[in-house]
């Protein structure tokens, strides 16, 4: 078996089974390790930008990846929306929502390597999730010039064979040769983002699954300093 075949035929299913026995496992035996163990806390200074750039970025990074290579090629052309188009808007979108997610990120990293009372509080696994979201953010970003040069030349090929490929691997019919005329840039991303998958159960990333939708619309919590109440009870 040579490395295409392994990476793009097998090592996608290796990364999904973790993913998804490891959550559930964790889930079931460790609830009270399923957190996001924020840090907010202990410093504040440019949290909410941070966040904001980094958490936006990357669910409509996620979004877009689904939309682009899970959804069926037939849907997107039954909308009006021609290959050259789609890839267009890929390339769009992936720069608009990559920069923000590299922005973020790269603060949050800053944060927690060089804030004192963050990384005194933060576990290793923290700084090297993050660290590897980063390595694989920049190595999609790197395919943007690419996949540019690609449609300057009316040439969706690449893309086509990248949502052809993933859908292989989900009808469990996985088509490695698809990917052997494709850069390396792009398949390097691709292993990247599924080791994320791999890593995902033993980091923080689980709290992503159990999202608190209801989160923006619930009541102010109301909170009383002890001055306060040592002045009421004085009186």
């Amino acid at each position: 078996m040579n490395a295409l075949n392994f990476f793009f035929g097998v090592y996608p299913y290796i990364a999904l089974t973790v993913f998804i026995i490891g959550s559930w496992i964790r889930y079931d035996n460790g609830q009270y390790t399923w957190k996001t163990d924020s840090s907010q806390l202990l410093s504040k200074r440019h949290m909410w930008l941070a966040s904001n750039l980094f958490h936006v970025g990357i669910l409509s990074i996620f979004a877009g990846h689904f939309a682009g290579l899970v959804l069926p090629h037939a849907l997107w052309t039954g909308l009006g929306v021609s290959d050259l188009q789609h890839q267009w808007i890929a390339i769009m979108a992936g720069s608009v929502f990559g920069i923000m997610c590299l922005l973020g990120g790269a603060m949050l990293w800053m944060r927690r390597m060089f804030n004192t009372r963050v990384r005194a509080a933060g576990r290793r696994m923290d700084v090297f999730i993050l660290s590897w979201l980063l390595l694989t953010l920049l190595a999609g970003l790197s395919t943007l010039p690419v996949s540019v040069s690609h449609a300057h030349h009316g040439d969706p090929s690449v893309m086509l064979a990248l949502s052809g490929w993933v859908q292989s691997v989900l009808t469990l019919q996985p088509q490695p040769s698809l990917l052997a005329s494709v850069e390396p840039v792009f398949r390097l991303h691709m292993v990247l983002g599924m080791t994320v998958f791999l890593l995902f159960p033993f980091s923080r990333l689980v709290h992503v699954l159990t999202a608190p939708l209801t989160y923006v619309g619930r009541a102010y919590q109301i909170v009383r300093t002890k001055r306060r109440v040592r002045a009421a009870a004085s009186a």
